[in-house]
């Protein structure tokens, strides 16, 4: 049996869209990725979903995903990794929790974003110029590496890698921050950044555990 699902794709600033749908063969659908999600996101409610799309019309922000909540829950649980790891919806997410509290069947909607926000970074998926998995990126990297975060270094970062050239537009405003001392290009470390590098492996040790 095959599959289908439909995308719109909007252009900026338009009101409309083109609808694109897509073929897919049971066997190319991965079966242990709706497993998975569940397990990072403890969200086995999931399997319960009525797709009754009450997610999708209180989110503020569905009508700019190219998948709503509802179909990516649906598409989740049907194996279409692919597609949900390479839409835009998970990075649309504010995160708001609204989709979480009005759930009839207390699903928790949002921590399945954050799930597939992480697997989306550990793939490749997300687009390599994207601001925010840019954002998550470097600043994992640099808390991990360093045991806090230092927003003036971070944000030359995310410019870097996302729009370089955006950095000189906000020049003036960052050199307002930096003199008024409301930011510092100064990288922060904690003293005991073994030791925290230490509790670091330790909870991916006991993630690991969790999971299996």
């Amino acid at each position: 049996m095959d599959k289908t699902i439909e995308s719109k794709k909007f252009a900026p600033g338009s009101n409309g869209g083109s609808i694109r749908r897509t073929i897919k063969y049971e066997n190319e659908l991965d079966k242990n990725f709706a497993k998975k999600i569940a397990d990072i996101a403890h969200g086995e409610a999931m399997y319960n979903c009525i797709q009754c799309g009450t997610c999708s019309a209180t989110c503020p922000v569905s009508h700019y995903m190219d998948f709503t909540p509802r179909k990516i829950i649906a598409m989740v649980r049907e194996g279409f990794k692919d597609e949900v790891l390479s839409s835009s919806t998970v990075w649309m997410c504010a995160s708001c929790y609204s989709c979480t509290v009005e759930c009839p069947k207390e699903i928790k909607i949002t921590d399945v974003m954050y799930a597939l926000k992480r697997e989306a970074i550990a793939g490749g998926y997300y687009p390599k110029h994207f601001p925010t998995p840019a954002l998550a990126t470097s600043f994992f990297d640099q808390v991990k590496k360093n045991g806090r975060s230092s927003e003036g270094p971070l944000l030359v970062k995310v410019f870097l890698k996302t729009n370089p050239f955006k950095m000189f537009g906000n020049a003036l405003l960052g050199w307002k921050l930096w003199k008024t001392g409301r930011m510092s290009m100064k990288s922060e470390k904690i003293k005991d950044r073994k030791g925290f590098a230490k509790l670091l492996n330790g909870l991916d040790k006991v993630k690991e555990v969790a999971v299996k």
